[in-house]
């Protein structure tokens, strides 16, 4: 199996800095990812609100350098959480976060752009290729 996600957003809250009770800093983050999307000859907009929790060292400085409206680009695995409440049964997904880069609003553009055209089909096929 493979569980793997790269998001890039704006924070839409100031980070939440935990400590847990062996002192280990925990922070949250809570993120909104834009998508465009054509639909016809209209062009839709999207917006997905992620959870990103992060541990150690780097959720000091999350904590320490990050404020809201904050671009960032997030590479982790998703996890889903379940609890009850009230006698309901209720899951939530949320990102653990592996890395998190602070970006400029100029570095969100680029690194976007960037992304897409990496995962763009190659112009040539080889012979190891199976298609």
């Amino acid at each position: 199996m493979f569980n793997r996600i790269i998001l890039i957003g704006n924070l839409t809250k100031d980070p939440d800095v935990r400590y847990t009770p062996s002192g280990m800093p925990v922070t949250t983050l809570s993120l909104a990812v834009n998508s465009r999307y054509k639909q016809g000859e209209e062009t839709k907009e999207e917006v997905l609100f992620m959870d990103v929790v992060v541990f150690g060292r780097q959720a000091e400085s999350c904590g320490q350098y990050l404020n809201k409206g904050n671009p960032v680009l997030v590479e982790g695995r998703l996890r889903e959480r379940r609890w009850e409440y009230e006698g309901q049964r209720k899951s939530k997904f949320e990102v653990l976060a592996n890395n998190v880069r602070f970006l400029s609003k100029r570095e969100r553009q680029t690194d976007a752009s960037s992304n897409i055209s990496d995962l763009s089909p190659p112009e040539e096929f080889t012979e190891n290729e199976p298609f």
